[in-house]
């Protein structure tokens, strides 16, 4: 295969295997959204790394870090409505994305390529950041993998049981930003939550146990990063649009089985 192809191939299982385990504990805690709003704030980071001659994916990741703790503090507060806060943030953020990126003159801003990915332009050093960033997530993940489970069961079960309840959501909802971010290029900002959530919701029809499905929405994300890759090559249709796509079949297929493994 071309080396662009090869490279291409690595970045989408590597967001694969993020964003599975990742999607599991999304999907169990109902926080669609959160990854929704997340990914709307990355454009906005987008415009701020152009509008301050910094890597956009740099601006992505402070944007996104930055929105997880305003979500997790204004939803702490208890003054505002969860799906509220939700809603502020993510259409706020998205129309100062809009407004930053008319507001930077002489540059030409590729908004296609960062809306919907843009995988097969992935570089030797977008590999490294997307493997190195995506082992230090999965460790971090693990770490907490217990008190998420915990927490999802059951929050004040979990504080009872010496859980550090808003740490760990705050360290799940930074993971998450961190996970968008790193996504950003190969599937686009908006394009980002279908992959945390499409094979993770796949997986939890199939699985038995919490482990379980996190491994299996990480195949799942991997053999629909290959597969889309291929169609796309096949018909020439955009990459991103077309790993999503072979992800809801494989939802689709799922809906066939009735048992769990």
């Amino acid at each position: 295969m071309d080396d662009f192809l090869i490279r291409a191939t690595l970045a989408a299982v590597a967001v694969a295997l993020i964003a599975g385990p990742l999607g599991c504990v999304v999907v169990w805690r109902r926080m669609a959204y959160v990854g929704d709003t997340l990914a709307h704030g990355a454009l906005l980071g987008v415009a701020l790394g152009f509008l301050f001659d910094v890597a956009p994916i740099l601006g992505v990741l402070v944007t996104t870090l930055v929105l997880a703790v305003l979500l997790v503090l204004l939803q702490g507060s208890g003054r505002i409505a969860g799906d509220t806060v939700l809603g502020i943030l993510a259409h706020g953020a998205l129309a100062l994305g809009l407004v930053a990126v008319g507001l930077t003159q002489g540059v030409r801003v590729d908004l296609l390529g960062y809306l919907f990915g843009d995988v097969l332009a992935v570089t030797r050093d977008d590999l490294i950041l997307l493997w190195g960033g995506g082992a230090i997530i999965l460790a971090v993940l693990a770490w907490i993998w217990r008190d998420l489970l915990a927490l999802t069961v059951d929050p004040d079960l979990a504080a009872a049981e010496g859980v550090a309840v808003p740490r760990t959501r705050l360290l799940f909802i930074l993971l998450v930003a961190a996970a968008v971010a790193l996504a950003m290029k190969v599937v686009g900002v908006l394009l980002v939550t279908a992959l945390l959530i499409i094979p993770a919701a796949t997986a939890g029809r199939l699985s038995r146990t919490p482990e379980r499905a996190a491994g299996m929405a990480a195949a799942l994300g991997a053999v629909a990063a290959v597969a889309g890759l291929q169609a796309s090559l096949a018909v020439d249709s955009p990459a991103g649009p077309s790993i999503v796509v072979a992800a809801l079949f494989a939802f689709v297929l799922s809906l066939s089985l009735r048992t769990r493994t």
